[in-house]
């Protein structure tokens, strides 16, 4: 997995960007676990009138791409973020059979918040299936406005 992101010197790079106006709609991604924390944190440093989510924490992939590993960034997007807002699972669309990693994360999606509801960390509301759909689909369909 290798050493852990330069959170100082991404922060520097966005900020960059940030200032001259030129920071675009930006997804942030990780191979490492150790780097969830910190990636959740930073989304929320850049925001635009009008855009919901400019910086998104990526879901996990690649080495994170399991049970444990999606748990970890969902968990730390909640805890750090804004997770109703997250765009949700990626695919490799190059292959049919990876659409399957689709349901798995909503099948872990689903546990994490119901137990966070059972749990007594989040309230039973009607909304809890409007957040579902939108980080399963309409958060990303309306991130990319397709």
């Amino acid at each position: 997995i290798g050493n852990t992101c330069d959170v100082k010197s991404l922060c520097a790079f966005l900020d960059s960007q940030d200032v001259k106006g030129e920071l675009p709609k930006t997804g942030l991604f990780t191979l490492n676990p150790a780097d969830n924390a910190a990636l959740a944190v930073l989304t929320g440093s850049y925001s635009q009138d009008g855009v919901v989510g400019k910086v998104q924490f990526g879901p996990a992939w690649w080495y994170n791409d399991h049970f444990y590993g999606m748990t970890d960034q969902l968990e730390n997007l909640a805890a750090y973020s804004l997770m109703p807002q997250f765009i949700g699972m990626t695919t490799d669309s190059r292959n049919v059979l990876s659409f399957s990693r689709h349901d798995y994360f909503r099948r872990i999606l689903c546990g994490l918040i119901g137990d966070m509801v059972e749990n007594g960390l989040y309230p039973y509301t009607d909304e809890l299936e409007d957040i579902i759909k939108d980080i399963s689909y309409n958060n990303a369909k309306n991130y990319f406005g397709i």
